[in-house]
């Protein structure tokens, strides 16, 4: 066994002892002042969080998922620590479960908003208050799916690199350039800052002046962000009000609207650049 691999009964006595009880909050806080620390779960999502240039910290590895495409990943970084338990001893942890049984904590990276990161984009996605993980992993999976450009999010949006949303997103979080607004109560003013940069923008909203979103001269737009807001309230009326239209996918047998995140595939795949 490498030196570096440690076969564990109990968590007691490592750093994961905290780490798997701490909320995503405290691991974010955990080396103030310095950044970090995120969970990556999963082999696919830990690999393309590495190929991002994020730097392992440990890992954690239920032992029936030693393989050796696990461990061909942690000889990349031969010199962190690896813990190797059976699955008795991670369930022993209230709400504990792994999916394809790898953890690693990982440093987290500063990430702040520029206006140079927007040089050359055609399509942008400016997320407003979406604090569902779930749906936020979703919409990320399909902005690099379906070929948007970047993710720009309110300070009201949960955190891309919780485990959760990293997993959902399948590690397209760390494939996909996004960062956080200047701290506002919406997009409104990031809407505004766009259209000097030569960006239509687009609300995803029910209004009764909305196009459909199969709209010739919107698809057509040579520069576009595409505005979604939060599950439950929608994009704050600041922000509809600030976009140069508003659009809609229709609908059929009653239905009034999608997820929003079923609703950001839709949009995607239909406003992409041609």
């Amino acid at each position: 066994m490498a030196p570096n691999v440690t076969r564990i009964v109990t968590l007691s006595g490592t750093p994961w002892s905290e780490w798997v009880r701490f909320s995503e909050t405290q691991l974010f806080h955990i080396n103030e002042p310095a950044q970090g620390l995120f969970i990556a779960e999963s082999p696919n999502v830990i690999e393309r969080a590495m190929n991002a240039g994020y730097m392992p910290v440990s890992f954690l590895i239920d032992t029936a998922f030693y393989t050796p495409q696990v461990q061909a990943l942690t000889e990349r970084y031969n010199d962190k620590p690896i813990y190797l338990a059976d699955a008795s001893v991670l369930n022993s942890v209230k709400g504990m479960h792994l999916t394809r049984g790898v953890l690693c904590a990982m440093q987290r990276r500063e990430r702040q908003y520029s206006a140079e990161m927007l040089s050359g984009m055609h399509r942008i996605v400016i997320l407003e208050n979406i604090m569902n993980p779930t749906n936020l992993g979703a919409i990320f999976r399909s902005a690099a799916a379906l070929g948007m450009d970047a993710v720009l999010l309110t300070t009201g949006c949960t955190d891309p690199l919780y485990r959760r949303a990293a997993r959902v997103s399948m590690g397209t979080v760390f494939q996909i350039p996004w960062a956080y607004l200047p701290d506002a109560p919406d997009a409104s003013e990031t809407v505004r800052m766009l259209r000097g940069f030569g960006f239509q923008t687009a609300a995803m909203a029910l209004c009764d002046d909305s196009v459909s979103i199969d709209d010739a001269e919107l698809r057509s737009a040579e520069q576009l962000a595409i505005v979604l807001g939060t599950e439950g309230e929608g994009l704050a009326p600041e922000t509809i009000a600030a976009c140069d239209r508003t659009v809609r996918i229709p609908m059929m047998h009653g239905v009034d609207s999608l997820n929003v995140a079923a609703a950001s595939a839709v949009a995607f795949w239909e406003l992409r650049k041609r």
